[in-house]
């Protein structure tokens, strides 16, 4: 299992990343004031790394109790990143919405595509961290 600290270190490692990369990229594609999307994004980014954590936490240990080890597979890894970012998807449906001042069925396109930015974003992340970062009792996935 992966320390405190680790996990700290790569919640925000992860958001501080992602920012930088979403920022720009958001405000071109939707024609939003750069303010705005750095706004929600910043917003984003805070409600994702507490979401971050806990979700990283209870996966682990989930893996763990089922596999006795927390080295994922590459459909793991899959399951991993698409289960965070539809948790993420439901906690900041209604902000998106009231922050751009879009309606849900909008609000939930354009976070759709933040969305899949994201994951695989996610997936790349993590296996990178993985490798630079190894969890200590992370077994060799079969």
């Amino acid at each position: 299992m992966r320390t405190k600290s680790d996990r700290i270190r790569q919640a925000v490692s992860f958001e501080l990343i992602g920012l930088a990369l979403v920022t720009p990229l958001g405000a071109w594609l939707y024609g939003f004031p750069l303010l705005d999307i750095g706004a929600i994004s910043v917003i984003s980014s805070l409600v994702a790394t507490c979401w971050n954590y806990a979700f990283n936490f209870a996966f682990d240990h989930a893996l763990k109790r089922w596999r006795g080890t927390t080295a994922k597979t590459l459909p793991l890894r899959a399951l991993h990143a698409t289960a965070f970012e539809l948790g993420l998807l439901a906690i900041l449906l209604p902000i998106f919405s009231w922050w751009l001042g879009l309606g849900y069925v909008e609000s939930f396109m354009v976070q759709l595509s933040f969305a899949l930015f994201y994951l695989g974003y996610t997936f790349v992340f993590t296996w990178c961290y993985d490798r630079v970062f190894p969890d200590p009792e992370a077994r060799v996935a079969a």
